[in-house]
């Protein structure tokens, strides 16, 4: 019998002949069986150590007369031991493929009757949405009201045949990973990848349909830069492919296609806005809330933490509901029949594509609430789908006013903020002018960081220069207090409407 219990000495012992295979057995090429041999007769110091592959028949031939030859015995028993050693080997190397297997086969959860029942009644709630909300913020994503709800439906959509994406953006230490992290922890484990670095063809050499509605979690967007053009091209086409030179087992040359099929939907932080631009086009844009209210929030949570005063059941049962609602939705096709009816305002940036994320955000709360709605069948092909409501519409307009807001901003979100912040500042010392000093000491603006917001704000016309008086510092005055108000209101009214407009078709 064959002794594995030492994984880089295997023993292999007869009534003739004592073998041990150094250094164990290779799994990765099947064609082939190499290994180190070392050989003697029992309670004998006469060794003989080869290498050798044991599916080659002249090296087995040659070795069978070498061991007679120096261990002295018959070829008939070195050629048998040799051929029941290969048969033993064989076998174990079968056994070690299937552990392979199964210790790297993804993860899957069966849920119970009991769960997938709990999860269906969860998405029948007429008020699925705020108690969506609810449970993400007991599972311990604190504060980021706004953001956490719209980065959990942006992740659902990976179910569906248009996926979203999103990119988290803030300056360092505001906690753009951490709110990713926690919302990723509520998408059950088999349905995402989650990355920190890679190498440029990394991606190609997924299996063709591995990552097929999956949701890819990029830590950080500097640390893949080298994956963001493939990335790109799996958000917009929905399959990558790369041709490469292969060699085969005779030598010969030949060119092979390396396809990955989408969609995917993919989630990254950064804190450099403009470098990753042809990525953000595609994605939305969410903000972390620097503001000092969601520190405090996150100042209480962590003292909460530390005196053990935190109710870890509810956080693990709240993320647990939110998985296994994740689980019981199946793809279904969504069709809006008030599409034609919605049209974005004239100030946002990019409207062709900005337009395909309205849209398909909608459809992702359909999807989301597709328990609530009755299944039809397309009467020509038989497909199953369902149908977008104007109560759909309305709660998308509410959660997609930021990010329109954003998406029609001249100003990077960096700098946006920063001006905001200028303008509460202003407004509770009843003031209309500041200088640099003043900022960077009661705001606590790095000079660099400040002159370069100034640059932009300048730039695009935010805010002019003004003499100070005799001796003192150049000031600066803000144009329009309200701009960023009346921004807002615009596109409101705008997408309220569209809603007019649908109600008024409906109607008639």
């Amino acid at each position: 019998m064959l002794d594995t219990s030492n994984p880089n000495n295997y023993e292999y012992t007869t009534k003739h002949l004592e073998i041990h295979i150094l250094g164990g057995l290779k799994t990765n090429k099947l064609e082939s069986l190499r290994v180190t041999i070392s050989i003697q007769k029992p309670k004998q110091h006469n060794i003989l150590r080869h290498n050798i592959d044991l599916y080659n028949d002249n090296q087995v031939e040659k070795f069978t007369r070498k061991i007679a030859e120096r261990l002295e015995i018959g070829t008939s028993i070195a050629r048998r031991t040799l051929q029941d050693l290969t048969k033993e080997l064989e076998n174990y190397r079968f056994l070690l493929l299937e552990e392979h297997e199964k210790q790297y086969q993804p993860y899957f959860k069966e849920i119970t009757a009991t769960e997938e029942k709990e999860a269906i009644t969860f998405l029948k709630r007429k008020d699925v949405l705020k108690k969506t909300n609810e449970l993400i913020g007991k599972s311990g994503v604190i504060g980021e009201e706004h953001n956490r709800q719209t980065m959990f439906l942006i992740f659902t959509s990976r179910k569906t045949n248009n996926p979203l994406h999103c990119i988290s953006l803030g300056s360092s230490g505001t906690g753009k990973t951490h709110l990713q992290s926690k919302v990723a922890e509520l998408i059950p484990e088999e349905d995402k990848v989650e990355i920190t670095v890679l190498s440029a063809n990394a991606f190609y050499y997924f299996n063709r349909t591995e990552l097929q509605h999956k949701l890819i979690l990029i830590e950080d967007l500097d640390g893949a830069e080298s994956v963001l053009y493939p990335l790109r091209e799996l958000q917009s086409k929905k399959r990558i492919t790369k041709t490469v030179v292969h060699k085969d087992s005779k030598g010969t040359t030949r060119t092979i296609h390396l396809t990955v099929e989408g969609p995917v939907s993919v989630a990254g932080c950064t804190t450099q806005e403009y470098i990753y631009e042809d990525n953000s086009n595609r994605s939305f844009l969410l903000y972390i809330d620097e503001s000092a209210e969601q520190d405090q929030k996150i100042m209480d949570y962590q003292r909460r933490a530390s005196a053990g005063k935190l109710n870890e059941q509810e956080e693990v049962e709240s993320r647990e509901l939110l998985k296994n609602v994740q689980r019981v939705l199946k793809p279904i096709r969504v069709i809006n029949p008030f599409a034609e009816y919605l049209e974005l305002p004239k100030s946002v940036f990019k409207p062709r594509r900005t337009n395909s994320h309205y849209l398909q955000f909608i459809e992702a709360i359909t999807f989301y609430k597709q328990y609530q709605r009755q299944k039809q069948y397309d009467e020509v092909t038989g497909e199953e789908y369902i149908k977008t409501t104007i109560e759909d519409i309305t709660e998308t307009n509410e959660l997609i006013v930021q990010v329109l807001l954003r998406k029609s901003d001249s100003l990077s979100g960096a700098c946006r903020n920063h001006l905001e912040n200028l303008k509460k500042y202003l407004d509770q010392n009843n003031q209309t002018t500041f200088t640099n000093a003043e900022i960077r000491r009661n705001l606590r603006v790095k000079e660099t960081t400040l002159r370069r917001y100034n640059n932009q704000l300048l730039l695009e016309n935010y805010i002019k220069k003004v003499k100070g008086k005799k001796g003192q510092l150049y000031h600066f005055e803000i144009l329009n207090i309200d701009e960023y108000k009346e921004l807002k209101a615009l596109i409101k009214k705008s997408l309220d409407n569209c809603i007019v407009q649908i109600n008024l078709a409906t109607s008639s």
